[in-house]
């Protein structure tokens, strides 16, 4: 993090932070950036630096991390701006300061415009023909004699042949001067911003192209600029690249030219006004009016970008936030028709156990057909499985049935869950996928991949691309470089607030430990391998390449279970060991106490001021080590909805308005929530349906993962639609429909 010397110190920004930041104090931007800069990571800061911070957590670290990193690029381009313009023999004190108090690239941008190189102009013509004098006399406004002064510049050398092309020549250098001074194009982007609207239109022929009419509702739009939803700035931009939508900005020029009529006339009269009015309507119309357009057309954009991506990101968090199904032997089922299911049983700590594949659906003979059931109850009852994770993929529902009805027949209960199998085959066919399991066939590892992805969502999904998952919004429409960034960032976040058991992570999953990169995590499990479990997290020293900035931001995260310090089943961090023995000792119990009951309560009972002071550590770090010793190796997971578990199953043809339901909740957009209620297509919840209150944003109601409580509004079996809604009262009740 630290910065070359022709960039501005991320710590000296602390104060220009604060003053875009206002919820943090100058004295928490300062902290949070010099921790940066020292090289440590967000999660380590947010967890185990509390004191210095605040207590800001990760997303609080991140805005004051990227607004520094936003002024330190505002500073260099104005440092750039400054020496290019001082090159030129034109800075002014004044142009100086206007630039010291530019907030953003584009005040920058625009204070620069006029001193930019550009290419050769009607404008650059005609200051060259020598008529820049003429315009500059022109603005003066005389009363008189405009056409016998202008005929002193008539020359046929410079293509200048008459009074026409001098006129014309000093348009054109008003006009371009008019479109390049920063008060006007700041003014008109307000004036635009405040009162345009975004159009779209159906583009002549273009029909045919939109042949699902996907974009009907764009075919004759209009919406005021600062109203428009992002998905629908994502919506109408993918149908203009499709060539299906002509989009523009509308707005009344009325007032902007009445504005440059202002700023430029006031009260001036005589026949040079016509002149300049008519240049500033021609550089509003040429210039500024284009210019603007695709300005607050790319800041729409962005801002779409950013809200897709911040809700794929939120989405992607929870998912992998999930409730684990721990100490369960689970089946792992991915369905097919003609290749046949492949089923995958893993013990309750994951490992594989055994493969199969069974052909339960057409068009498998009737021999196959008929085996399948016996072969499948045989594999449940030899495995004691527990629970069994059917893909949602091809032949989901018809394998549902298949399940369901075996498991009637048992005579103890076994449940199943529908999985999102999104990227499983993605999984499958990588390399790291064949290094785990090479005598697989691509297939079984996925059915490997859906049981593991209930047993434990966070380290299976970790392995697949976030974007093969599938719960974002637009998602291939949004900038590539800045979702990855984004999606990394939630990874770390979410690996780092669960914490990893390092005896049994794999390379995949520690690459996103705090301080270790794709390198040290591989090298983390050969080290494993070679010389078996870690039985401290003192060992982890031993490790190739792992030094001690890396030991110090990732060993906080790593647990060893059962080894031979209780301390590293905790989420305590080594540096804190000394405090939490001496407070062990001080009330009585030793480390083998963590964790009891009777610690528990000891624990409960503490004077923290007191014994944050008599042990020399701040209270937040003593509420830290409090946590650690009466919750090993807790799992912030287990407060999640844990997965809605089914035994029979459901078909749309069942599903009557008004009916009861409960679902897990599979992916939140702007408009509302998908919910799984058991049948193949999942249901969508309106964001109006969302609450019984105005709800502006869905993610503010539900989350990925959810278990809700529904009510069917109305079913299309034909276009495979549900609505449903989470309003008791908008349900319809029986004897209604």
């Amino acid at each position: 993090m630290a910065t070359n010397s022709s960039e501005t110190n991320l710590v000296d920004l602390a104060q220009p932070v604060q003053h875009t930041l206002s919820q943090y104090r100058v004295q928490q931007i300062q902290a949070v950036l010099g921790l940066l800069d020292e090289g440590n990571t967000v999660p380590f800061i947010a967890r185990y630096r509390k004191e210095r911070t605040g207590a800001l957590d990760e997303v609080a670290i991140r805005d004051i991390e990227d607004e520094a990193h936003r002024l330190q690029k505002l500073n260099q381009r104005r440092q750039d701006v400054l020496k290019l313009i001082q090159e030129q023999g034109k800075l002014s004190a004044t142009l100086t300061q206007s630039l010291a108090r530019a907030t953003t690239l584009q005040q920058v941008e625009d204070l620069y415009l006029p001193y930019k190189q550009k290419r050769r102009t009607k404008a650059t013509v005609a200051r060259e023909a020598g008529l820049a004098p003429l315009a500059e006399w022109l603005l003066t406004y005389p009363a008189n004699g405009l056409d016998a002064k202008a005929r002193t510049f008539i020359a046929a050398d410079k293509d200048l042949p008459d009074l026409t092309s001098v006129w014309t020549g000093v348009h054109e250098i008003l006009a371009e001067t008019f479109s390049e001074q920063a008060a006007f194009r700041e003014w008109i982007r307000r004036y635009t911003w405040q009162h345009g609207e975004l159009t779209s239109k159906l583009k002549r022929g273009a029909k045919a192209a939109d042949e699902q009419q996907v974009y009907a509702t764009y075919y004759d739009f209009s919406q005021a600029l600062k109203q428009v939803p992002p998905y629908r700035v994502l919506a109408i931009n993918r149908g203009e690249r499709e060539k299906v939508l002509s989009v523009g900005i509308a707005v009344d020029p009325a007032s902007i030219l009445q504005y440059g009529h202002f700023r430029l006339v006031g009260q001036h009269t005589g026949p040079a006004v016509a002149k300049v009015t008519a240049a500033f309507a021609d550089a509003y119309k040429r210039f500024l009016g284009p210019a603007i357009e695709r300005e607050l057309r790319r800041q729409l954009s962005e801002t779409a970008d950013a809200h897709a991506i911040q809700v794929f990101g939120n989405n992607l968090y929870h998912l992998l936030m999930q409730a684990p199904l721990k100490g369960k032997v689970v089946m792992g089922f991915d369905p097919a028709y003609r290749t046949g299911c492949k089923l995958a049983i893993m013990d309750a700590n994951g490992r594989f156990l055994t493969k199969q594949v069974i052909y339960p659906h057409k068009p498998a003979s009737g021999k196959q057909r008929a085996a399948a059931g016996p072969e499948f109850k045989q594999l449940l009852e030899k495995y004691h499985v527990e629970m069994i994770a059917i893909g949602n993929g091809t032949a989901s529902r018809e394998s549902e049935e298949f399940v369901s009805g075996i498991l009637k027949t048992l005579d103890h209960p076994v449940y199943y869950v529908i999985v999102n199998e999104a990227g499983a085959s993605v999984y499958s066919a990588s390399a790291n996928a064949r290094a785990e399991f090479a005598d697989l066939h691509v297939e079984e590892r996925s059915a490997v991949s859906i049981g593991r992805r209930l047993q434990d969502p966070l380290a299976e999904l970790i392995k697949v691309d976030p974007k093969a998952i599938g719960v974002g919004q637009y998602q291939h429409d949004v900038p590539e470089k800045a979702l990855d960034e984004q999606l990394d960032r939630v990874v770390e976040t979410a690996v780092n607030q669960v914490g990893v058991n390092v005896n049994t992570a794999s390379p995949e999953l520690l690459t996103h430990i705090s301080g270790l990169t794709a390198t040290t995590a591989q090298n983390v499990v050969t080290y494993r391998n070679e010389n078996g479990a870690f039985a401290t997290r003192q060992a982890l020293k031993a490790v190739p390449r792992l030094g001690p900035k890396a030991y110090q931001q990732a060993v906080g995260f790593l647990r060893i279970l059962s080894g031979s310090n209780p301390l590293d089943n905790t989420d305590i961090h080594p540096e804190s060991y000394a405090a939490a023995k001496a407070l062990l000792a001080g009330i009585g119990a030793t480390p083998q106490d963590i964790g009891t009951a009777k610690l528990q309560q000891q624990l409960s009972q503490l004077n923290q001021h007191q014994w944050a002071t008599q042990l020399g550590i701040g209270e937040a770090t003593l509420t830290d080590i409090l946590d650690g010793l009466s919750k090993p190796g807790r799992d912030l997971r287990d407060s999640m909805p844990a997965p809605l578990l089914r035994q029979d199953v459901l078909t749309m043809a069942d599903l009557k308005p008004g009916m009861e339901l409960q679902g897990t909740v599979r992916n939140v957009i702007d408009f509302g929530a998908f919910v799984d209620i058991g049948v193949k297509q999942d249901g969508l919840v309106h964001i109006s349906q969302l609450a019984d209150h105005y709800v502006s944003d869905p993610s503010t109601v539900v989350t990925i993962g959810d278990v809700v409580t529904v009510w069917v509004l109305s079913v299309d079996q034909q276009r495979h639609r549900i609505q449903l809604t989470m309003r008791a009262d908008s349900a319809v009740k029986p004897g209604q429909g």
